[in-house]
């Protein structure tokens, strides 16, 4: 199986993903036994649960240190030192600094809810390929609603791929009102592209969040957390109903990869050039939580 390659926005080349477990996510996804692995065990959640008790024991802290290192971890962002973490997951969804995140441009720009690897598509019914050909999103089963589907189909969705080095608090990409969020049920695989590029479903099928944001400029803004293995979590820590600006934290992931998707209706964002044109190659753009995603239609 081939690497994973993405496009930095940053420094303008293509470079490959440090993937934390990558040998392990070829055998899960790349062998017969390790399928078999994945249905009993990572699918049904067991995987998750014991590995997201592991991350929230004293005893992981220790880990952090050695995992700051291999993966190049920028603490000078961190509201907390290393010694300061209770365990890993504190330091999985830590805080960063005051301004560690600027937003781009002014309320007619949307920004990106995490640091992440981003993919977007001008039309949510005309995806020809997500990773590899052939794969598009099923929009109802995504969203759990026809309605919700037929309302975004003809709209932009940017896919925003979070990995397990990334700071994983995700943010409103837009200002508006956010309403109380709804559960979708489902296992928990891995939304790595080496389980994507098999089956893109696991994006439908897997635990997620959705909320709906109302806002005057941009309509009505639909945001789609995604977990994946190792996820056992995902914390909402906004307050329902109240007005809540554009960057500001709507909650986080506790460990593992994880996904925020959002979706807009027709009409109301031009996405960023960079972002359409690296999706239509078939890659992904890094960019971080609050960089320009598009600009209003409007």
């Amino acid at each position: 199986m081939e690497g994973i390659r993405y496009y930095n926005r940053y420094t303008g080349r293509e470079e490959r993903e440090q993937v934390l477990g990558e040998k392990y996510l070829k055998w899960i996804y790349g062998t017969s036994t390790g399928r078999a692995a994945l249905h009993l065990l990572i699918k049904r959640g067991v995987f998750s649960s014991l590995l997201g008790w592991m991350k929230n024991r004293p005893a992981s802290a220790r880990s952090i240190p050695a995992f700051v290192e291999e993966y190049g971890i920028n603490m000078e962002e961190s509201l907390k030192g290393i010694p300061e973490f209770r365990h890993f997951n504190d330091f999985f969804y830590r805080r960063l600094k005051p301004g560690a995140r600027p937003l781009a441009g002014g309320e007619e720009t949307a920004v990106f809810p995490a640091d992440a690897r981003h993919m977007g598509w001008e039309r949510a019914d005309r995806i020809s390929g997500v990773f590899v050909k052939g794969q598009s999103f099923d929009l109802p089963g995504l969203l759990g609603s026809a309605a919700l589907a037929e309302r975004y189909a003809e709209g932009a969705v940017v896919l925003s791929r979070l990995c397990p080095t990334d700071y994983h608090r995700f943010h409103f990409p837009v200002s508006g009102v956010p309403g109380a969020w709804e559960k979708l049920g489902g296992p928990l695989a891995s939304v790595s592209p080496y389980c994507l590029r098999h089956r893109l479903a696991w994006l439908w099928t897997n635990k997620r969040n959705l909320t709906l944001v109302q806002s005057e400029l941009w309509g009505q803004v639909a945001m789609l957390e995604v977990g994946a293995t190792g996820v056992g979590r995902i914390e909402e820590t906004y307050l329902p109903e109240t007005p809540a600006l554009r960057g500001a934290e709507k909650g986080y992931f506790a460990f593992g990869g994880s996904t925020v998707m959002c979706f807009f209706e027709p009409g109301r964002v031009r996405l960023a050039p960079d972002l359409l044109e690296k999706t239509a190659e078939g890659m992904e753009l890094f960019a971080r939580q609050g960089d320009a995603m598009g600009t209003a239609a409007q």
